[in-house]
């Protein structure tokens, strides 16, 4: 472990982490203030949310092209490639928002083929449809975060999305529970509130960048100029494999999400609550991995400070993964307690999480070493040891778990920690060799 290095990861990864806690605290915030309502909302908001994250998260990877590219342009003082990275990236992240929405709109019919409680389908139908559309926001967003990121101004992105998290908050009280004379909307106030904040932190983004003298040219000048399609082109084919990459991970639990609606309302419930702790835990190796692929993009051909950065960045993964994984361990009663007053539920999430526990440490190393491959440019070869691990592995023994050993929402969460674990080992083991 090097300490220059550490210094350096750790200084990029302190707001990268505060950053992406703050992405997450959105969600958490919905949760938590519609568990208030009832036990029927917050299952729907889980079931909608279960939908939703899939193409949030393939977004996070494709736009991993914006880091990459623009640390590049950073590096070599080529000032002109960093704007068009910028803006063609928001074009970027503006149609995968619009694609995934589209999208999302030719599955809402089929949302009760789903083998979900039809209580629940129902009750998510108007929450379903607001925040997919907030995905065109969203991801915007990201690669307007992203290329701060890679410019090593992390910190004013920070303060934009936590803002977004605060007026987040504010609109959920008003809509929610219909405080200071508006409207009580339940949990379709809860969507409406998380659209506005993500409309609020782009406008947010653009405006920073545009008043930030000392950023004048790393940014556009003409943020509405015709898009390069060429450099869409090459951000898509950089991007893409990184997507489909953490496609196949966050779609594993997707798909747990639905495996568990089977056996009921309660056990969808704790599903969301754990998933909700465990996403935010995750955010910490996840804002670390970031902060690794930016600095792994900066050595050029320098094997020897690559195996630096390779070895820091592990130790520092390990540090964080255990430190959340004893807090679930032995705290996870009092962290479900934050959630719902349903001792049944709680009881439930608080098993999942010593589960979550486990997996907080593979699943660090996977997502570290996937920086690290990211940053060498490595992109398509972790795509498809993902697809094998999650989806070969993962879901069909957390199905077998299930249903046949009968540890029900726990077999199917043992089951993404196999397919993590499995990941985990042949991810590092490319990184290894990729910088031997």
């Amino acid at each position: 472990m090097n300490l220059r290095e550490t210094k350096s990861i750790f200084t990029l990864a302190v707001p990268l982490v505060i950053g992406q806690l703050g992405q997450m605290l959105l969600g958490v915030v919905d949760t938590i203030m519609v568990g208030k309502v009832g036990v029927l909302d917050l299952a729907a908001l889980s079931f909608a949310n279960s939908l939703w994250i899939v193409p949030f998260v393939f977004g996070i990877g494709v736009l991993t092209c914006v880091s990459i590219h623009t640390s590049s342009a950073r590096g070599k003082g080529e000032t002109a490639f960093a704007r068009n990275v910028c803006r063609n990236g928001l074009y970027l992240g503006a149609l995968i928002g619009l694609v995934m929405f589209l999208l999302s709109m030719l599955a809402f019919p089929f949302l009760d083929q789903l083998k979900q409680p039809p209580e629940v389908v129902a009750r998510s139908e108007i929450y379903y449809l607001i925040i997919m559309l907030s995905l065109i926001p969203c991801i915007m967003s990201l690669a307007l975060k992203n290329h701060a990121d890679a410019l090593d101004r992390p910190w004013p992105a920070f303060w934009i999305f936590m803002a977004g998290v605060g007026l987040n908050i504010l609109l959920n009280a008003a809509l929610i529970f219909g405080l200071w004379g508006f409207p009580e909307l339940g949990l379709e106030g809860a969507g409406i509130s998380t659209f506005v904040a993500r409309i609020f932190i782009v406008i947010g983004m653009i405006w920073w960048f545009s008043k930030d003298r000392s950023l004048s040219d790393w940014i556009p000048e003409h943020w509405l100029k015709k898009p390069d399609w060429k450099e869409i082109a090459s951000l898509l084919k950089l991007g893409f494999p990184a997507g489909l990459q953490t496609l196949a991970e966050v779609s594993t639990f997707a798909a747990a999400g639905l495996m568990i609606g089977v056996f009921g309302a309660e056990a969808l419930a704790a599903h969301q609550i754990a998933l909700q702790s465990s996403g935010m835990a995750f955010m910490i190796p996840l804002g670390i991995s970031m902060a690794l692929t930016v600095r792994m993009g900066e050595t050029g051909n320098d094997t020897q400070r690559q195996r630096s950065i390779v070895t820091t960045g592990w130790v520092l993964t390990l540090i964080s993964s255990c430190t959340t994984a004893a807090i679930f361990i032995f705290a996870g009663t009092t962290i479900a307690n934050w959630f719902i007053d349903n001792s049944g539920i709680v009881s439930l999430a608080a098993s999942l999480l010593i589960v979550s526990g486990v997996f907080q440490i593979v699943d660090g190393l996977q997502v570290a070493s996937t920086g690290l491959l990211r940053g060498l440019h490595d992109t398509r070869t972790p795509a498809n040891i993902a697809i094998l691990s999650y989806w070969v592995v993962g879901i069909p023994s957390g199905y077998l778990y299930a249903h046949y050993f009968g540890l029900e929402a726990r077999g199917i969460w043992w089951g993404l920690a196999t397919g993590l674990g499995v990941a985990s080992l042949f991810l590092s083991a490319r990184v290894w060799k990729k910088t031997a």
